[in-house]
């Protein structure tokens, strides 16, 4: 069967299915290239909805991956505010949930992302509570930490995440009062341990962000459906005008676990189950993005992988997998983020219990440093605090595998790319 002859069906219209989208074209690739987003806004990056454009610093139309009028110039038949409601396997259709309409693939890609954990506690459906996800949850609470900020008001966020975090410094840069409820022991405890978390702690606090750890919220007070107060399983009440939701995301499964996919379990992760080719238990069914539970070969788990870079890159790989090409996907994790005068970079994976230490080259107290997790004399994840260019060596350093020296590795002096030539 010729190019032309085929369709590839793209569910999913985040940053993973338009780059997907995008790279079947840039291949060559001359069938029909069909891309289901079930938000009527073309598909857009989301990063900026807790930066840059919560911020007011970036504008709305700079969100977007492609310009709108690039899809019909491309021959990509977008179809915006539509979802899909089954998957046949058998006779390899999807059907669209609004009419029904049935359309044949060749080959499918599932990009149908992550949604936020919803808070399980009464008096989450009043009008000041929120979650961050899409362009219009940014919206919204940009207009929030508006009012918050010229009326002094008061937000509680519940999760202290890279969300709940990011938040919490437009909010304060609004002049919004903050403060965040985490049930860990520091901020990002899960993604960087009790070293590093307190180092956000402290970032934060100078800023005039409360903490309460240890806790969880049990319930949101309200009176005539507004929010009055969130309340903690300690017994404490934290008063407030809208509370934020940042307790995580789960991945959207339930159309792939419908067509009988293969599906993780939430112990690592959930997701869709792929391959090293991002091909799921079904050979012309494909997962890219933060629903994918894909094998890493430097880390030696599955893992599901929620950040930007991601779905940048490996929308294409599922792409040129589709196409038959012979890819495997081994990006190393990449995540950012900027917070007040912070910017930061972090490549790897090293939760807590993974490492045996943390090495630091540089000024913690200035912060401006790298930080590697260190196992074994390997690294296994690399961490630049206001130091930048470096992610390169950083990864190569993951990538190699190779013993170091672990003084040469927090020694400025001794450059990157030479540290793994230092091990004794």
């Amino acid at each position: 069967m010729v190019d032309a002859d085929q369709t590839f069906v793209i569910v999913g219209g985040g940053l993973a299915g338009a780059k997907a989208a995008e790279t079947l074209r840039a291949e060559g690739f001359t069938g029909r290239v069909i891309l289901i987003c079930d938000e009527r806004d073309h598909p857009y990056e989301r990063p900026p909805l807790s930066k840059g454009y919560l911020l007011g610093k970036e504008e709305r139309d700079s969100v977007f991956v492609h310009e709108p009028a690039w899809y019909a110039r491309n021959d990509i038949e977008l179809h915006l505010g539509q979802t899909v409601d089954a998957v046949d396997r058998t006779a390899k259709t999807v059907r669209f949930g609004e009419d029904g309409t049935v359309v044949r693939y060749d080959k499918l890609l599932l990009a149908t992302g992550a949604e936020p954990r919803r808070l399980d506690i009464p008096g989450t459906d009043l009008a000041g509570v929120h979650h961050l996800r899409r362009l219009a949850h940014a919206e919204r609470l940009k207009g929030v930490l508006t009012t918050l900020g010229r009326d002094n008001g008061h937000i509680v966020i519940a999760g202290g995440g890279w969300i709940g975090l990011e938040v919490a410094a437009a909010a304060r840069e609004y002049g919004a009062e903050v403060t965040v409820v985490e049930h860990n022991p520091t901020p990002l405890y899960r993604v960087l341990g009790p070293e590093l978390g307190n180092l956000f702690a402290e970032l934060h606090r100078e800023h005039g962000v409360r903490f309460h750890f240890g806790a969880r919220l049990t319930e949101i007070v309200g009176q005539d459906g507004m929010v009055l107060a969130a309340r903690t399983d300690d017994g404490e009440e934290h008063p407030a005008h809208d509370v934020l939701a940042a307790v995580g995301a789960a991945p959207r499964v339930s159309l792939a676990e419908a067509a009988g996919l293969e599906i993780a379990d939430r112990a690592h992760g959930g997701g869709v189950v792929v391959d090293e080719r991002l091909r799921t238990s079904d050979p012309d069914v494909y997962a890219a993005g933060d629903v994918a539970a894909f094998p890493h070969p430097l880390f030696d788990i599955r893992m599901r992988v929620e950040h930007w870079a991601n779905a940048l890159n490996g929308g294409p790989a599922a792409a040129r997998a589709m196409l038959g090409q012979d890819i495997t996907y081994d990006r190393v994790p990449y995540f950012f983020t900027d917070q007040y005068d912070l910017g930061m970079e972090y490549s790897g994976w090293a939760p807590p219990g993974t490492y045996d230490e943390v090495v630091i080259r540089g000024d913690a107290g200035k912060r401006e440093f790298i930080a590697f997790w260190v196992k074994e004399n390997r690294v296994l994840a690399g961490m630049n605090v206001n130091v930048w260019d470096v992610t390169e060596p950083i990864q190569q350093l993951i990538r190699s595998q190779a013993q170091v020296d672990t003084e040469a590795l927090a020694s400025p002096h001794v450059p990157l790319e030479s540290v793994g030539s230092q091990a004794s």
